[in-house]
């Protein structure tokens, strides 16, 4: 037996898929390994002159789609594929990037290096587990007969590379790390920022006590203010878009064919002695499993079918539920382990703790119920009384099993006789009149055979022909909108943004954007695919990069305007009282109320009266006990603060002071990280190719 079978046989498929899962990230960490010659048919993008094939790309994103539809059992939505292709080619140009990084510091792996972590006292991982001697240590002569034998020699290079791979990126990673210091006042300042709280005294103006005609301004303010916050304004490159979806739905002849497919199999499906093996062998979306099912634990139309005259043996269907079409087999049937039970009920809504809505709520309750006992109908005062949205439907809460609703619910309902008004019950919710129209009496094993229901081939291409005809026919006569109507589809219109990632009405389309990244006005879009529609898009203008028109703007600036009039008066008028006399007369002076806020943090941003904000937490936090804030304008309201106590935190334990301090160093090193690849990224010439290869 020759030295390779020897190894498969003690590492199996273990080290098959550590070398595959190595390879990933030698993709991704040191992808200059696979530094690509190529030119523009064959370039998806250079990073300051290095190559990105579109074979290196293409082999990582279809490795994720691999990985998705192991997972899911299904093809990857268009969109998500979109998403995912995003993320890959950012990875491998944050590869590069690093890669360049890692030559230009010289970082390398010794000779030395790469033989301690194949054959030193704590080889790498990826050795440990591929030469395993089976008690936690390595096999030593297996490694070296791997090591020897020529037909490995490749398998053998290629472990080298990665074991290289990861620890040129693992001192990069180091070298990173260890630009961040955490000192020991940096723990102590974080624990009493986080755990510090105040109690304070504050007066407030808030602006819109001040009436629109209390000020005055005209264009030459807000043009003022415009210039002012004049970068708030830009805009990128924008299009004007004018598109026409069709969906991707199934037609009622899809689903019949789908129906008649199922139908087809009943017969199969009743006499298979294997059902585990029946479900595999034609493709249901559903696996198999041996678990037992009361009616409440599925779907509504499925449990009517089953459980209205359930026997071992039979098979219900075709039934519609959930976007899939079911056919289900009865393997068993036996009485449930827990009960459920389908009930109804009316809520007379009280809240705990308040006596006389209580009383209320009880009074009323017990009047409903003896209505209901003298022979009025229960879903129809449930209608009329229930405070809770079952109301709308007779008071139906469906079927339910244990740990669906409270305890004292619970109780009452499954201890209820059917048809027999139970109640009034008291929760935290007020009071429950409750009725039970039926009980689980039965639980059943189910082979559930199920498929999805998806447009068929066919209506795809027919979709798309039809979306083809509406692209071509655009773009000979120019008129999208006629062209649209003629074919009675709806035209809708959004503006895109030139890097806008999500579209209103549409979502994600990679394909869209590099259609747009060469567009001119009256140009037509191919189709696109979405996960639920295609659809095709006319420009109907763009609107160069800049900044948006005063005349455009103007609208939003006057609120704006009159918010900062009316903060400067009413920062005023706080400023003269408080020189005046001070904090204790300050509300009397401006004619209002002195109000008090208590426990306020870092984590409690809240402030009664004011609403949530930072500043005004951050400015109680930054002063004494005692002290008092200058005149502070907020994002409502402007106020003076005094500090009436300040809670310290508790003394800071060493083990939580090893945990805090290990956070911070890991906020910051990740802080440090995107930052450091951010500037990279901005810094770097990158050129795109995408469009060329991505439609």
């Amino acid at each position: 037996m020759g030295v390779m079978n020897n190894l498969r046989e003690n590492t199996g498929v273990m080290l098959w898929i550590l070398v595959f899962a190595f390879g990933v990230i030698w993709v991704l960490q040191d992808s200059g390994g696979l530094e690509a010659v190529g030119n523009l048919n064959n370039t998806i993008a250079t990073v300051n002159g290095s190559a990105i094939s579109i074979e290196e790309y293409q082999l990582e994103v279809d490795r994720q789609v691999q990985s998705y539809q192991n997972q899911t059992e299904d093809s990857m939505p268009p969109q998500m594929l979109d998403q995912t292709r995003d993320r890959v080619f950012n990875q491998l140009v944050e590869a590069r990037l690093r890669e360049q990084e890692m030559a230009r510091l010289g970082i390398e792996v010794s000779d030395d290096e790469l033989i301690d972590m194949i054959q030193g006292v704590d080889p790498h991982p990826i050795i440990k587990a591929s030469f395993s001697d089976g008690e936690g240590g390595i096999d030593r002569i297996l490694l070296q007969n791997f090591i020897a034998d020529p037909n490995a020699t490749a398998n053998w290079l290629y472990i080298e590379q990665l074991l290289i791979s990861e620890r040129r990126s693992q001192k990069l990673e180091n070298l990173i790390g260890a630009t961040v210091r955490v000192t020991e006042k940096d723990v102590r300042q974080e624990h009493i920022r986080r755990n510090r709280n105040v109690d304070v005294d504050y007066v407030s103006l808030r602006f819109t006590a001040l009436s629109d005609d209390d000020i005055s301004y005209d264009d030459v303010d807000l043009r003022r203010f415009y210039n002012d916050h004049k970068d708030e304004f830009s805009r990128e490159k924008t299009f004007d878009l004018s598109y026409a979806t069709m969906s991707k739905a199934p037609t009622s002849d899809d689903t019949l064919l789908v129906f008649s497919d199922l139908v087809g199999m009943m017969a199969d499906f009743s006499a298979a002695e294997n059902d585990s093996l029946f479900l595999a062998r034609n493709g249901s979306e559903r696996p198999y499993t041996d678990a037992y099912f009361r009616r409440d634990e599925i779907a509504d139309e499925m449990a009517e079918a089953v459980f209205s005259d359930v026997k071992t043996g039979i098979v219900v269907g075709p039934i519609v539920s959930g976007g899939q079409v079911h056919l289900i087999k009865v393997m068993d049937v036996r009485a449930p382990e827990e009960t459920a039970v389908k009930a109804s009920h009316i809520l007379f809504r009280a809240a705990d703790g308040d006596d006389d809505a209580i009383a209320e709520a009880r009074t009323e309750a017990n009047s409903v119920r003896r209505r209901i006992l003298a022979g009025e109908d229960f879903a129809d005062l449930a209608r009329e009384f229930s405070d809770d949205a079952t109301a709308s439907r007779g008071g139906d809460l469906g079927w339910f099993g244990p740990g669906r609703m409270v305890t004292e619910f619970e109780d009452a309902a499954f201890g209820a006789r059917i048809d027999r008004v139970v109640g009034p019950i008291k929760t935290q919710f007020g009071y429950h009149l409750i009725m039970v129209t039926d009980k689980a009496t039965q639980e059943a094993q189910l082979a559930d055979y199920a498929l999805s229901l998806r447009a068929s081939v066919q209506t795809l291409n027919r979709v798309q022909g039809l979306l083809d005809d509406l692209q071509y026919f655009s773009t000979e006569e120019g008129n999208f909108s006629d062209e649209a109507e003629r074919r009675d589809l709806m035209v809708r219109t959004v503006s895109v943004g030139e890097k806008q990632q999500f579209i209103p009405g549409l979502g994600n389309s990679r394909a869209l954007l590099n259609f747009l990244e060469t567009a001119s006005e009256g140009d037509v879009s191919p189709v696109i695919e979405l996960n639920d529609v295609f659809f095709v898009a006319s420009v109907d203008g763009v609107t160069k990069a800049g900044f948006q028109p005063f005349d455009d703007v103007k609208s939003q600036l006057e609120p704006r305007v009159r918010n900062e009039m009316k903060a400067e008066i009413q920062a005023s008028k706080l400023q003269n009282a408080l020189g005046a006399g001070g904090f204790d007369t300050l509300a009397e002076s401006v004619s209002t109320s002195q109000r008090s806020a208590s426990g306020l943090s870092f984590s409690n941003l809240t402030v009664p009266g004011i609403g949530r904000d930072p500043l005004f937490v951050g400015t109680a936090m930054g002063i004494d006990v005692g002290a008092i804030s200058e005149v502070v304008t907020g994002s409502n309201s402007v106020y003076v603060i005094r500090v009436s106590s300040i809670a310290e935190p508790g003394a800071l334990q060493p083990s939580d002071f090893t945990t805090l301090q290990d956070q911070l160093t890991s906020q910051r090193q990740n802080l440090v990280r995107s930052r450091w690849i951010t500037a990279l990224r901005e810094s770097a010439d990158i050129v795109d190719n995408r469009r060329f290869y991505l439609q």
